[in-house]
């Protein structure tokens, strides 16, 4: 089982990045998937989830509006365009999968993380 995060770099603030998250190894078709940031010194917190079928999407208000989560199921992909860039969305994103997610934002709900893409948005 492998998810693998990538498209992060540096953006200058008002600038846009599109995440892309490859899973391999496991039938994500089952599996809810989400997006996470830890910033330097900060807990590592959900931004963004979409469920099985990507009928559903969730965010965290902090992003709401700014963020669009998506899913490719055929290639086992899910994005995060990230638009209007702030410096307080310096971080490094991870993906994650859970079979049994009852609220998306926590954490120990999802069973597979990946290694996470530095976003670094600065002028």
């Amino acid at each position: 089982v492998q998810l693998q995060a990538s498209g992060g770099g540096l953006v200058q603030p008002g600038g846009s990045l599109r995440l892309s998250c490859a899973a391999s190894g496991f039938t994500t078709d089952y599996y809810v998937i989400g997006w996470f940031r830890q910033a330097p010194g900060k807990e590592r917190e959900a931004i963004s989830c979409i469920n099985n079928n990507g009928a559903s999407t969730y965010y965290a208000d902090s992003v709401k509006g700014r963020f669009t989560i998506s899913r490719d199921s055929a290639e086992k992909m899910v994005y995060l365009q990230m638009r209007t860039l702030k410096p307080e969305d310096t971080a490094v994103y991870c993906c994650a999968a859970g079979h049994s997610v009852t609220f998306w934002g926590r954490l120990s709900d999802y069973r597979y993380w990946g290694k996470g893409t530095q976003v670094t948005v600065s002028s």
